[in-house]
């Protein structure tokens, strides 16, 4: 029976780069992502593949989503929480506003995305992948909602481990370092660059491809007896444990 996989933030960077590989692996891949146009792109080049066109920060679209795909598939073998939004400023600036923008889509939207579909991995004994970020392991400046968001991110993933578990849904966390999204190089002065490329012990950015095969490897029956992880996918950026002065 063909394999089910629902990817979110599909329509670019990692989540485009993740519905290839299961699409390559003979996945159907259901591609949920806020951004009509570019969602509509992004499955053009990905085979056997759906857009859904949704936005997980709105309050029920995590019950339309899972109606939908037990209606419509009966089934659900992954879920890749991949949909993320990234704010960036110094503290005093992070107002009500923001915080809310970034938690609703980052961790809210998460949450209950994945509770509604409980039912449905549950008959299949489907597995999650969800995406925070080092951010959320290393405090940085600037990042106040987004790194704190990621860090809680990662704690939602081993409560459901835990909890799922009985149930056989595995739940891992990947957390990927700097990639070279082309979000990262339009934003990075070359200074930021160059202190990352000095900080990371393989002394590149990643790329989203990298991140991508992690994050299948964690869904797939390789990793069957993996469950409640947080895979930091980073070049050793974690390890080093050293601050960059260019990004305080």
């Amino acid at each position: 029976m063909e394999k089910i996989v629902l990817v979110t933030g599909a329509a670019r960077g990692i989540g485009l780069a993740t519905s290839h590989i299961f699409a390559n692996s003979n996945y159907q891949v259901l591609m949920l992502d806020r951004d009509q146009e570019e969602l509509e792109k992004a499955t053009s080049e990905v085979a056997n593949s759906t857009a859904l066109h949704f936005d997980i920060s709105v309050s029920g679209t995590g019950d339309e989503v899972a109606y939908l795909i037990s209606s419509r598939y009966a089934r659900l073998d992954a879920l890749v929480n991949n949909a993320g939004v990234a704010q960036f400023g110094p503290i005093e600036t992070c107002d009500s506003q923001t915080w809310r923008e970034v938690m609703d889509t980052n961790l809210d939207g998460m949450f209950y995305l994945s509770q509604s579909l409980i039912p449905t991995l549950q008959k299949s004994r489907g597995n999650i992948v969800n995406i925070a970020s080092i951010s959320g392991l290393r405090a940085s400046t600037l990042r106040i909602a987004y790194g704190t968001s990621k860090a809680a991110v990662m704690q939602l993933s081993k409560q459901q481990a835990i909890e799922l578990g009985e149930y056989g849904i595995r739940v891992n966390c990947v957390a990927p370092g700097p990639v070279r999204t082309k979000l990262a190089i339009a934003v990075h002065t070359q200074e930021i660059i160059d202190a990352y490329h000095d900080a990371i012990p393989l002394n590149r950015y990643g790329k989203e491809s990298e991140i991508a095969e992690v994050i299948f490897f964690l869904a797939s029956e390789k990793a069957s007896y993996v469950t409640g992880q947080v895979i930091a996918v980073d070049g050793g950026f974690d390890a080093t444990g050293v601050g960059l002065p260019a990004l305080r």
